[in-house]
């Protein structure tokens, strides 16, 4: 009897210490800003393929030009760090400081821009997966972390989006239907070694995991689920665009100057009750600019963003949160949204750097799960959303899940 409870205690123990393993993002402290991986020039969905460079920028608003470093963590498909030690998914080293930055030109906001490059000359990546990049401060505290992936093109995904199968759903959910083919990889007890992790518009934090192969065609494994690939439609992401900081244009009803500029945008309704309506976005992307100047990077200047959402039959109920990729989702106290009283609506402001950017509104209750079938702007099958599935592959004796390929598709293709 001693020895079984030694055996469960001992399992208990082991499950524990795996899950406190878990690697999670860390949301950085008010003075990081507009922290973003970057690819050609443009503000990415962090997934590279491994011969491929990329950066990581991020700006700090105290502008001291404060040491930064950096920690690289080779995770499995379950974001656990892996087997791997580090030179093993790392040529060279990581724990260097940061040393691509320079301070803000002609802003109101003074700060420090900083740039990271991949690879560089003392990190070099070896193998594909799943990553957690960490920067650390000057004593070597965790100020924030952020998750991508880096992946081989081992296989091919056909990807299509479908409306639901489900006569209830089939005006406001979307189905992926896909397939993994290869023909360098012979895929053994694909049950167990090959994984999926599906993506809408690159949002980590909503992925889809742990889906099986339905059934096999040869070595073609083949996803035509009616339930296990679906994600809600959505609604267009709305915007707004400061490039022109003293102007009242593009969703600004008007600009206060202060310390910064403060856009006060329109009052924003409910939309899930309003016929949809489409029109174009960047699926929660932004892109940081200034209209008068060369070098958006250090010239583009902060600006208090102001939001009101009237939407009172909310209160008390659930809490409203503004997200988008330039807050990476987050679901924090700088991103809830206030109800004032007087006025009867929801009011946030939030320092965000000048230009173009996608945001929504979303409800949460307080573990942070976000509501998505009663959401604020509805959900919609003409929503037009990107979808990536990501192929992770474990073979015999292999100590690590290697991503193999990727498939993405669009739903402004979507078919019945």
């Amino acid at each position: 009897m001693k020895k079984n409870y030694f055996i469960v205690l001992l399992a208990c123990l082991f499950f524990s210490h795996s899950k406190a393993q878990v690697q999670t993002e860390i949301d950085p402290p008010f003075n990081i800003k507009t922290i973003s991986f970057v690819q050609s020039g443009q503000n990415v969905i962090p997934i590279f393929n491994l011969q491929e460079g990329f950066q990581l920028q991020f700006d700090d608003l105290y502008g001291n030009e404060a040491n930064y470093y950096y920690e690289i963590v080779h995770c499995d498909y379950n974001w656990a760090p892996s087997q791997l030690v580090k030179s093993e998914y790392i040529q060279g080293f990581d724990n260097q400081r940061i040393q691509d930055y320079e301070n803000s030109f002609n802003t109101l906001q003074l700060y420090s821009h900083y740039r990271l490059p991949f690879p560089n000359k003392f990190t070099q990546f070896r193998v594909s997966g799943n990553y957690i990049i960490k920067i650390l401060n000057e004593d070597r505290d965790v100020v924030f972390s952020r998750k991508f992936i880096l992946y081989e093109d081992l296989v091919s995904v056909p990807l299509q989006i479908k409306r639901a199968r489900d006569v209830r759903d089939i005006n406001y959910m979307h189905n992926l239907d896909f397939a993994v083919k290869s023909n360098s990889i012979t895929f053994v007890n694909p049950l167990q070694s090959v994984k999926v992790m599906l993506l809408q518009n690159g949002e980590f934090k909503q992925a889809i995991y742990n889906v099986k192969p339905q059934y096999t065609i040869g070595n073609d494994l083949i996803y035509k689920y009616d339930k296990e690939t679906q994600f809600w439609g959505g609604n267009e992401f709305l915007y707004f665009d400061n490039k022109e900081i003293r102007a009242s244009v593009n969703n600004i009803n008007y600009v206060q100057a202060k310390d910064l500029y403060e856009p006060h945008l329109y009052i924003n309704k409910p939309r899930g009750n309003q016929v949809y309506t489409y029109f174009p976005d960047v699926n929660g992307n932004f892109v940081v600019r200034n209209f008068n100047t060369q070098n958006n990077e250090i010239e583009a200047d902060y600006a208090w963003v102001f939001f009101t959402l009237d939407a009172p039959s909310y209160y008390g109920k659930s809490d409203i949160y503004i997200n988008g990729m330039f807050n990476n989702y987050a679901l924090n106290d700088e991103n809830r949204m206030d109800f004032n009283q007087k006025t009867g609506m929801y009011e946030k402001a939030i320092v965000i750097k000048q230009g173009f950017t996608n945001y929504q509104y979303v409800i949460a209750d307080k573990k942070g799960k976000i509501d998505h079938a009663n959401a604020i702007d509805g959900n919609f099958y003409q929503t037009e959303n990107n979808y990536q599935v990501i192929v992770y592959y474990r073979g015999l004796n292999e100590r690590y899940d290697k991503v193999i390929g990727k498939g993405t598709a669009n739903s402004q293709n979507i078919v019945n």
